[in-house]
């Protein structure tokens, strides 16, 4: 069964693979002082995401090891034969 982190975990990630964000905009939505949800810091402390100096700021990524879990818990359709 999915817990909350968890759940909020994908979120993030997926949030993350749909564009490139910076270091400020993903701090911004993302940390939190609750310790019931460290969110930001579970996905770093699992390698799912990963910083990186882009044209002169830091921008967040998704590591092979993030997507790797976002396709294992959201499969691609599969296509049907015609």
């Amino acid at each position: 069964m999915f817990d909350a982190v968890e759940s909020l975990t994908l979120d993030l990630l997926e949030w993350i693979a749909n564009g490139e964000r910076s270091y400020d905009e993903v701090m911004d939505a993302w940390r939190t002082s609750c310790p019931r949800f460290p969110v930001w810091e579970d996905a770093n402390d699992r390698g799912l995401v990963a910083k990186q100096l882009v044209d002169g700021r830091i921008v967040v990524k998704v590591t092979p090891s993030g997507l790797a879990l976002l396709e294992q818990r959201n499969p691609p359709p599969r296509s049907r034969a015609m």
